[in-house]
């Protein structure tokens, strides 16, 4: 019997901007790309222009510690521009639902992302749980800190 109990991540960011500026940010699939650490290798295999909403397939292609993976999810909640929820339809995890929300405080846009997470292959895959909780945290800092250099900073590209 599997008793697995899913794993959490949870982050947070501030940024002084208007909820809906930085939501159509999110709603633009290409942009995951520039906020995805550059050694993975992250690419959108679905063509371009992808509309978001409910419903949405994404298909993906990346490397995690160096092996090859496709990944696919779906949009499964689209309520712009509170949140929206993708859920892995088939991928590395043996479960991956990632909240976005957005919510607007004194002027300013938090962004909150929730990730609830299973590793495959229970028992034997949480052996690696804290070398894949260090990778999570790190791609998520590199997020942040790339999300903050397009909007604060001024390094969106032409």
């Amino acid at each position: 019997m599997n008793m697995q109990t899913p794993h959490m991540l949870k982050t947070s960011m501030r940024l002084p901007l208007a909820r809906e500026e930085v939501f159509a940010f999110f709603a633009e699939a290409a942009n995951l790309e520039r906020i995805t650490p550059p050694e993975l290798g992250f690419e959108i295999l679905t063509p371009q222009p992808l509309h978001l909403g409910e419903g949405t397939l994404i298909d993906y292609r990346l490397r995690l510690f160096g092996v090859p993976l496709d990944w696919q999810t779906q949009i499964i909640c689209w309520e712009p521009p509170r949140q929206f929820v993708d859920a892995q339809l088939r991928g590395p995890y043996k479960r991956w639902i990632h909240t976005h929300g957005f919510r607007e405080e004194a002027g300013e846009t938090i962004i909150e992302d929730a990730v609830e997470y299973c590793l495959p292959y229970w028992p034997l895959g949480e052996i690696v749980y804290p070398l894949v909780h260090r990778q999570l945290h790190r791609i998520f800092r590199y997020r942040q800190q790339a999300i903050h250099a397009w909007f604060i900073e001024g390094t969106r590209e032409a």
